[in-house]
């Protein structure tokens, strides 16, 4: 049997072919990792369009936000597909809303360290639900309202709140940027503060006047700004049925609302059999998914406007 040695100049060959081979596939990782950063930008995906919003105001032109849900869904019970997952798993930042909204997180495998539950900072104000009611309606098929209330961001209060935690996400990735961040931050606070202010000023004519609402999404809202409300569950692109209005004058006989708020505009005939049993619609757009037409603030201050009518103060 014939023995080959080698020299240490071939071993050193061996080892430095092997070190360039692994060099090269991490270079390579590494470019392709950049060039889905757009330029250096941070990658951030969310959950939500509020969170979009908030993320865009503050990361300003060093973030590229992506907010996947369809346009036509509720983003709470959506799921993403398998291709739409990975490109979560990608991202230097995932920012969740907590409060089990989206639950589809639980179930996928999300890297721990990206992920910002955005109202963290306040898990001990999080609403129970009297109980869970499911039901169906459009393309999203069947769907439950949990126990627990996911809605938070209609709390102004609470919504800058999920913005500064956004802010320090965003300057912990960037500590460069840090004082960039916290000064766009210091421009949303103002305004989400100033709708958290209105809105104190408007309900403060008549706060315990009787309401309600036409989806259980509006716990926060409620609670921060001091309003009686009763939840029914209807579409505003379905007409009531007559159980459904049946059940609704049963509620306004120990509830003996004027106003049914909406999360959308109410079909004509829906506003019709509410007037005739003397119960007026307002909207009041919670906003989870991209508005038609303007932004977050816009639709807030609109939905604000919306409810003069109730409280009879002009903004």
């Amino acid at each position: 049997m014939q023995v080959k040695w080698f020299s240490i100049c071939d071993r050193n060959r061996c080892f430095f072919s092997i070190f360039c081979a692994v060099f090269t596939v991490a270079l390579l990782a590494s470019a392709s990792w950049a060039g889905s950063n757009d330029s250096g930008k941070l990658t951030v995906y969310v959950v939500n369009y509020p969170l979009q919003y908030f993320a865009e105001r503050i990361g300003g032109e060093h973030v590229k936000v992506v907010f996947p849900a369809p346009a036509d869904v509720d983003p709470a019970y959506w799921v993403p597909d398998v291709k739409t997952i990975s490109d979560y798993q990608q991202a230097d930042l995932i920012l969740l809303n907590g409060a089990g909204y989206a639950r589809w997180i639980n179930k996928a495998t999300l890297p721990r360290f990206r992920m910002i539950n955005t109202s963290a900072g306040f898990k001990g104000q999080y609403i129970e639900a009297p109980g869970i009611l499911t039901h169906s309606h459009g393309s999203e098929g069947e769907h439950a309202h949990e126990s627990l209330a996911f809605t938070t961001w209609i709390d102004f209060n609470l919504a800058a709140r999920q913005a500064k935690a956004i802010a320090e996400a965003l300057g912990r990735k960037r500590p460069e940027l840090k004082d960039a961040f916290q000064k766009n931050y210091q421009k949303l606070k103002q305004d989400l503060l100033k709708l958290d202010q209105d809105l104190k000023t408007l309900v403060s004519k008549d706060p315990s006047q009787p309401l309600v609402v036409s989806h259980p999404v509006y716990d926060y809202f409620a609670r921060r700004y001091g309003l009686d409300i009763k939840s029914v569950h209807w579409e505003p692109d379905e007409i009531p049925t007559n159980e459904q209005m049946m059940e609704l004058n049963r509620i306004l006989k120990k509830h003996p609302a004027k106003w049914l708020i909406w999360e959308g505009k109410p079909m004509k005939e829906s506003a019709e059999r509410l007037q005739a049993i003397g119960t007026d619609s307002l909207v009041f757009h919670p906003c989870a998914n991209t508005p038609d037409k303007g932004d977050f603030l816009s639709v807030m201050r609109q939905n604000i406007k919306n409810l003069n009518p109730a409280f009879k103060i002009d903004f």
